[in-house]
């Protein structure tokens, strides 16, 4: 201990840093309080409850360690006395040496002030005479940098609460977290791990920052594609050029063939002229043939008709006199047919006149008054009968008018039949036309929402592919599927239904050109809706949605395009639509204010339902309901539909069973009609004739009582005058036939002489109408020659002569033009020219012309697109390389930097390490020595993988000679000593100016508080730094000295 003691005296005097003096005004349960304190040990002892840990808890808040730190209160306000407003704390710092910290503006001591109020804290940095420096924070970090003063580490200042949980504790990773606080390496391995993470960030800024070259890559692509474009449409423009000179030659050497063809035309032309001149002779020659036969052949014809018009005359004569007899001969037998005919009515006459005459004298003879009586007696019969033919008329008419009830109540049983059947065969159709559908929508599911319409505007989409900004998304429907199964899709379909046949677009001229597109495609109206496709997906807070169990439109719609998404959102409101299954519960739903975020409510059987202010509306569903189209199999569909196709047929095949029926019921009605008036017709005779049989048995009573006696005689009087006129019409009648008969003769007579004449003159007459026909034959041919001759002389004047002319006026015409466009050529370019770019192709004009417009058109549809000049273009193509040059440039050197602090921070990890395992080395050495001390011995075992520090004691009286690897194993005083060595291990590895212990000896007997005392004595000697023990103990066995330095606290007031 002597040659320790010997040894510290040659050491310097204390470093700058260790304190003075402290002073605490109404800190915790100091009213005022000053304590001047040594530059070596000090030792400061008093009752519990005197204030001794106050004064380390003073140090922490000086030095700026938090309230929570210290674990003596939570907040500042909390060190404040009670019954005070404030308190404050005052250091003073020795600052001379090398060491001192700025020492130009503190001078030799340094004061630090703390003061705490209610609601705030400040510090305060004064120099020796008093006077502020510095207030701000960063200043008492620097001071606590510069002096190595880390208030937090157990090294530095261990309080009670730490001392008795570091030598209680026998945790290794406990024992771990202190050396590794304790030694620092803490603190190195987060700063390291900080600066492994700014790395990383600075490296994902940089990747960003690369990225960010990509989309101006890509426009420097772009550009030089326009650049190519723009050369392209420079080689199309020089194309244009040339077409256009070769055009203008290709007038010239059109007009040339043009020539070549008008001179091999007129040849010929020419060469028809001797054939067409040997034509006209030709049929002049005949001609003239024609004309010798014809004055011959008329010379023939008028000798043979001068021979033969004698014979025509009697002939003619002959036939007129035989036509007036026969004439004459027909009148007299229709004359005597007349009179035959009167002689056969006078003789009937004569026939009936003498039968009444007969019957009258009968009926004078046999009239009796019986006779009289019994026509009295048909009358009265005959009125009888008259009077049941009336009742059975009457009977028959009622049963007609109920036959007639019954058919018109048939007929519209009928009716009701055949419109049932008609409403049947429309279902019918309807739910063909459904099966249909959906077969379609089967086999493509985007047919669904549009039908063929939608398949013929894809292809007019496909062909304006490069034109559109964005290519248009729709329709919506093909992009919608259902989450949980197929249940909501009706209410689904009649939420968002209008919508699902509509297209998406992201500007109004891409609207303009889809609208063009279904004009093109026959599909009138398309619903087209115009969104920014930019726009993420939006995102629908929880307090937003309708706050019920129910599901929602948005929540059975499983949407993948998130402009879809947006549109329905923005547009459809999908997010505030509730579905539920039936009527009432859409009610509740509906109109319950306490749900809010609800627009509509849709139920399975297709209500829509919705409450706007204090109006309650419900709408009900669709007579005829849209197929659901959202479904992702419709056979389910198709097999109800097609049971619902059977059953309306069988209803319709009744129904007309039914029908069949009923007219076969209607027929047998109007037959019994029939019969009926038949027989009403048959009465109403029966009944007419028995009137009038009743006139007339009353009108003959009348006239056999009063007819006169004397018609008889006047009977007898006619048939004499008839019996008269009859002989004289048989005697005219006889004349009648004796000329008839002379007519006869005289006809035959004369039709024997025309029949002689005829056949005597047959040869002569038969000569003259062939010479007749042979003249007529003549002119025929000589009106044919004529036509020939004229038909030639006209070709010739006008077909073949005038083609000449007009051929020759044609050729000068071309001569004139080819000189015109050769001027005209000539002033465009030099043939010698075109002869450079190629020979004629043989292309006429037009063709080079259209292609001319083709270019034109395509040169300046391309232009359109490009605002900019090639020279602009390139220009911006030259600026935008150089900033990307710049950037890769920059970002190259930012990569390299970033490598140098990754290969620095490696190389540090490296030390880090080294230091760790020299610590490490330093630590086991330091402690075995302060074991020997009291002849134990051991080691430390530290695994800085698993984060954990064991501690071996060896104990010199055990026999096992076992190491011992928990403390915990060990007495309260070995275990406290050996925590000692470790804990005096750590502090000569720690630099520091001043350090503090309190209650350091808990748990320690009086032999190891001795040996303890010692210690520290001795290492706190030998290590030269300011070192502040505090301890309830008695502390007399500690040595005395100039450098020891005792105080003891009041105690504290009851």
């Amino acid at each position: 201990m002597d040659d320790f003691r010997g040894s510290s005296e040659t050491l310097a005097r204390p470093r700058a840093g260790i304190i003075t003096r402290i002073r605490l005004e109404n800190f915790m349960c100091h009213g005022s309080l000053e304590i001047e304190l040594g530059d070596w040990v000090n030792f400061i002892t008093g009752q519990n409850g005197s204030g001794k840990s106050a004064i380390l808890t003073a140090l922490c808040i000086a030095f700026g360690c938090r309230a929570k730190g210290t674990q003596r209160a939570s907040t500042l306000k909390d060190f404040i006395r009670t019954g005070c407003s404030s308190a404050g704390i005052q250091l003073e710092i020795k600052n001379q040496g090398e060491d001192a910290f700025k020492p130009e503006i503190y001078g030799d001591t340094i004061i630090i002030e703390r003061r705490i109020t209610e609601s705030s804290s400040t510090t305060l940095l004064k120099d020796c005479y008093g006077k502020k420096v510095a207030s701000r924070k960063e200043e008492l970090r620097e001071l606590a940098e510069h002096f190595n003063i880390d208030v937090e580490n157990p090294c530095v200042i261990m309080t009670q609460d730490k001392s008795r949980e570091f030598l209680h504790s026998g945790n290794s990773k406990d024992k771990f977290k202190f050396f590794y606080k304790a030694t620092l390496l803490q603190q190195v391995d987060e700063l390291l791990e900080s600066i492994r993470q700014n790395l990383a960030s600075a490296d994902a800024q940089i990747r960003e920052l690369e990225a960010t070259i990509g989309p101006i890559l890509k426009e420097l692509d772009q550009l030089q594609e326009k650049i190519k474009n723009m050369e392209r449409l420079e080689e199309i423009s020089q194309q244009v050029q040339r077409l256009k000179k070769k055009l203008a030659w290709s007038w010239v050497y059109d007009v040339d063939r043009q020539l070549q063809e008008q001179i091999s035309k007129i040849e010929k032309l020419n060469q028809r002229i001797p054939k067409c001149q040997a034509k006209i002779d030709e049929q002049t020659d005949i001609l003239e043939k024609l004309r010798r036969c014809l004055s011959e052949k008329k010379m023939q014809v008028e000798h043979l008709m001068k021979k033969t018009s004698e014979v025509k005359r009697r002939k003619n004569e002959l036939q007129e006199l035989l036509t007036l007899a026969k004439r004459e001969r027909n009148e007299l037998a229709q004359d005597h047919g007349r009179e035959a005919n009167q002689i056969q009515k006078m003789l009937k006459r004569l026939h009936l006149l003498q039968e009444q005459s007969t019957e009258f004298q009968e009926q004078q003879l046999k009239r009796t008054q019986d006779e009289e009586s019994e026509i009295k007696a048909k009358v009265i019969e005959l009125q009888n009968e008259i009077e049941e033919a009336n009742l059975l008329l009457k009977r028959m008419e009622k049963e007609e008018d109920e036959l007639l009830q019954h058919i018109h109540a048939e007929t519209n049983e009928i009716q009701r039949i055949v419109d049932e059947i008609g409403d049947l065969e429309k279902k019918h159709h309807v739910v063909v036309s459904r099966i249909r559908e959906l077969r379609q929508h089967q086999a493509n599911k985007v047919t669904a929402f549009g039908g063929d319409k939608v398949i013929n505007l894809f292809r007019s989409i496909e062909r304006c592919q490069g034109r559109f900004e964005r290519q248009p998304i729709g329709p919506i429907g093909s992009h919608l599927s259902l989450v949980d199964g197929e249940m909501w899709a009706p209410a689904v379909e009649n939420a968002i239904g209008k919508l699902l046949n509509a297209f998406i677009v992201t500007s109004h001229r891409d609207s303009l050109l889809l609208r063009k597109c279904a004009k093109e495609s026959n599909y009138n109206n398309l619903s087209i809706i115009i969104y920014d496709f930019s726009r993420p997906r939006l995102i629908i807070p929880e307090h937003m949605l309708p706050q019920t169990v129910h599901p929602t439109t948005i929540s059975v719609l499983k949407i993948e395009n998130a402009t879809v998404h947006n549109v329905l959102v923005d547009m459809g409101c999908i997010e505030m639509q509730v579905l539920v299954r039936d009527y009432d519960t859409g009610k509740r739903v509906a109109f319950d204010p306490r749900i809010s975020n609800v627009k509509e409510v849709h139920t399975l059987e297709g209500y829509k339902m919705f409450s706007r202010k204090s109006v309650q509306t419900i709408l009900p569903p669709v007579r005829h309901a849209r197929t659901v189209r959202l479904c992702s199999s419709f056979d389910g569909q198709i097999e109800d539909l097609e049971k619902e196709e059977g059953r309306i047929k069988v209803l319709a095949t009744q129904h007309k069973v039914t029908k069949r029926e009923a007219d076969s019921k209607l027929n047998d009605l109007r037959n019994d009609l029939h019969m009926l008036k038949r027989r009403c017709m048959s009465s109403e005779r029966d009944l007419t004739s028995k009137k009038l049989a009743l006139e007339d048995l009353k009108n003959s009573c009348i006239a056999e009582t009063s007819a006169p006696i004397s018609t008889v005689d006047e009977l007898h009087q006619e048939i004499s005058k008839v019996k008269h006129e009859i002989q004289e019409k048989e005697m005219l009648l006889e004349q009648l036939k004796l000329r008839m008969n002379n007519a006869d003769a005289k006809a035959q007579e004369l039709v024997s002489s025309f029949e002689d004449l005829c056949d005597s003159t047959k040869g002569e007459i038969d000569a003259l109408a062939n010479a007749e026909a042979e003249l007529m034959e003549i002119e025929d041919n000589i009106h044919s020659a004529k036509e020939e001759e004229a038909y030639y002389k006209d070709l010739m004047a006008n077909k073949v002569l005038g083609d000449i002319k007009v051929a020759e006026e044609q050729y000068c015409e071309f001569q004139r033009e080819r000189k015109q466009n050769y001027e005209k050529a000539s002033i465009i370019c030099p043939e010698s020219e075109i002869k450079v770019l190629g020979d004629w192709d043989g292309s006429t004009p037009e063709q080079l012309s259209a292609q001319v417009s083709r270019i034109n058109q395509r040169l300046q549809h391309e232009s359109q697109q490009y605002s900019e000049s090639i020279d602009d273009l390139r220009m911006m193509h030259a600026k935008k390389q150089r900033k990307i040059s710049r950037k890769q440039g920059m970002y190259k050197v930012f990569r390299e930097k970033l490598c140098a602090c990754e290969r620095a921070l490696a190389m540090r990890q490296s030390k880090f390490e080294e230091s760790r395992s020299s610590l490490k080395s330093g630590l086991r050495r330091e402690f075995l020595a302060h074991l020997k001390k009291k002849g134990f011995s051991g080691g430390i075992n530290i695994d800085f993988k698993e984060k954990t520090l064991s501690v071996e004691v060896k104990m010199p009286q055990d026999a096992s000679q076992d190491n011992v690897h928990d403390t915990r194993g060990l007495s309260g005083g070995e275990r406290s000593f050996s925590t000692l060595c470790f804990s005096l291990a750590l502090h000569g590895m720690v630099e520091s100016p001043f350090r503090a212990m309190d209650e350091f000896d808990v748990f320690m007997d009086a032999v190891s508080r001795k040996i303890s005392l010692n210690a520290l004595v001795d290492f706190a000697l030998a290590q030269g730094s300011q070192w502040i023990f505090i301890t309830p103990h008695d502390i007399s066995m500690v040595r005395s000295g100039d450098r020891v330095k005792k105080q003891q606290m009041a105690a504290p007031r009851s």
